[in-house]
């Protein structure tokens, strides 16, 4: 999903970046409110993190602007401090969330995926397009989040895009070499057994007998896959 960042703090703004994109996540980011606006208007944008105190216009103007132009899309205002005054500002003019400096990078990480989850929920067009659905799991390739029977399940980068792969290949068996090429991008040596420690390291987490999968199955030989 695409997250426009706005902070004219650029250590901040590269930092949300830089979090952002270790979730797999498309970044917008501007250090100044005209060059956001414009991208405003011409992307599609999925999510806006809008710092309030932004040169000539702030971040509440803008969050104006984008419930002007129609968009339903969250919006998360960062804020060095916040009065209940504007607080309440804020989500009168369609703010979601509101994030305070000093902040830790993964909490905002976390603000930003439960609100991507919760537009795709009740936006049923968009959930219903991208979620896929094995068995009581749930992988959402837009918020980067996987759900087994409506529990969430933490995956690293790594392990989720495994899995996403193999969902996006069920009935079919993809080899080691393959999921390696696929996803680290790099050559595939005979010795390496860095996609067997992470499809174990996945199974645990979805609790899934390696004698008896539910989910990822063996095949001996040839690779692993996912049942339609």
């Amino acid at each position: 999903m695409k997250i426009l960042v706005l902070d004219d703090e650029k250590e901040i703004a590269d930092l949300v970046e830089l979090y952002l994109k270790n979730e797999n996540l498309d970044v917008y980011k501007f250090y100044n409110a005209t060059d956001a606006i414009e991208c405003i208007k011409t992307k599609d944008i999925d999510l806006a993190i809008l710092d309030i105190m932004v040169g000539d216009i702030d971040g509440f103007q803008i969050c104006q602007m984008i419930r002007q132009f129609g968009y339903r899309y969250p919006i998360i205002m960062l804020t060095a401090k916040i009065s209940e005054n504007d607080k309440i500002t804020g989500l009168t003019l369609g703010a979601d969330d509101y994030i305070t400096k000093p902040f830790h990078p993964l909490e905002l990480v976390a603000r930003v995926k439960s609100a991507l989850r919760r537009y795709t929920k009740y936006n049923p067009q968009i959930h219903d397009q991208n979620v896929i659905s094995i068995n009581g799991l749930e992988i959402n390739p837009l918020t980067h989040q996987c759900f087994l029977y409506d529990q969430e399940i933490t995956l690293t980068p790594k392990e989720f895009d495994i899995l996403l792969f193999l969902a996006n290949h069920q009935g079919q068996v993809v080899s080691s070499e393959e999921l390696f090429q696929k996803i680290w991008k790099e050559q595939y040596l005979n010795n390496n057994n860095t996609v067997m420690v992470h499809i174990r390291r996945i199974r645990e987490k979805l609790q899934d007998n390696s004698k008896n999968p539910q989910f990822i199955k063996t095949v001996w030989g040839v690779g692993y896959k996912i049942e339609k």
